[in-house]
């Protein structure tokens, strides 16, 4: 009976410790008005996008839902207006494995919306294979689609004032590596039979997000537009759709006991978006609402810079 008792008190322990780390929860306070301002929100139909559509809807923000799925989009876009009463949610067609998709979606969007307030790179995905382009799915989709999307729609943002930046990435960022050489001859920054030599190429897109944005801020200097990475969290989302069956049997009773849901995974991301006065913080990467650091190789400049300029040949901007 004395070693149940331990053992359930162990468990217990653990499982707060968890919960008060890994899974730790937040709650966004920021409360800039949103009404007359537009929103853009990568993947936007579910998990933390639709949550995070979902709050700046209900706070008047004309929200645009870049996604691949006209269907899951639409459908998405029901259940916000059902539960905000906005009339002004809409979707807009964006495949972020092709960058004439990114190319085509930017066009539309500056030749039919006067004015952009917030970009969100939310979309996501742990997966093995190519882009249209070639690319190794997860560098393009993660990065590189986000890169070349921010990069074409930026103009827009310094004409709004006060427009913000705020990039997706995840502590799964300091276990990411990147070799140069091998992303120029091969375009992907890992891939493999096994899970988890593509769940490494993960780890390196998330700190593509992070070095993005540290370089992002260093180019917006003297500008009124900022830009910021998240970490939201650890997150019962549809980010692990790809892998395989018999990990799906470990994550998911972990994840119904752990993981947080969309809403509480969206709180840093609001953070960022509506907090007033975190401007001075341009660049840096948060999580439960506060910046944190970064590894040595996440705020590395030189890497940093020059993940950008390779970025900018392979999206065609240079």
């Amino acid at each position: 009976m004395f070693v149940l008792l331990l053992l359930a008190g162990a468990l217990l322990g653990g499982y707060i410790v968890l919960t008060q780390t890994l899974f730790k929860r937040s709650k966004c306070k920021g409360n800039a008005g949103m009404a007359g301002k537009t929103v853009i929100i990568t993947g936007g139909n579910t998990g933390i996008g639709k949550a995070t559509a979902l709050h700046l809807a209900r706070k008047g923000a004309r929200v645009i839902l870049a996604c691949r799925n006209r269907d899951k989009a639409e459908a998405a876009i029901a259940d916000i207006q059902q539960e905000t009463g906005s009339t002004d949610v809409l979707y807009m067609q964006l495949d972020l494995a092709s960058l004439k998709s990114v190319r085509c979606f930017a066009e539309t969007f500056l030749k039919t919306e006067s004015r952009l307030d917030l970009l969100i790179n939310n979309a996501g995905l742990v997966a093995d294979g190519r882009t249209e382009d070639g690319f190794g799915i997860q560098f393009g989709v993660n990065h590189l689609g986000h890169f070349l999307l921010t990069c074409q729609l930026l103009d827009r943002l310094k004409e709004a004032g006060g427009g913000r930046v705020i990039t997706l990435s995840s502590m799964a960022h300091r276990w990411g590596h990147i070799d140069f050489e091998a992303l120029m001859v091969n375009k992907h920054l890992g891939t493999g039979s096994y899970s988890w030599q593509f769940f490494q190429a993960y780890c390196s897109s998330k700190l593509c997000n992070v070095l993005f944005t540290h370089e992002l801020a260093k180019r917006l200097k003297g500008t009124n537009v900022t830009c910021y990475s998240v970490h939201p969290g650890i997150v019962k989302t549809e980010l692990s759709r790809h892998v395989s069956l018999w990990q799906m049997l470990f994550i998911e009773p972990v994840a119904r006991l752990l993981f947080l849901d969309t809403e509480a995974g969206a709180q840093t991301t609001l953070h960022c978006a509506l907090q007033e006065g975190i401007e001075p913080l341009s660049g840096r990467y948060f999580t439960c609402c506060t910046a944190q650091e970064v590894s040595a190789r996440a705020r590395d400049d030189a890497v940093a810079r020059k993940l950008w300029e390779i970025s900018e040949r392979f999206s065609g901007l240079s």
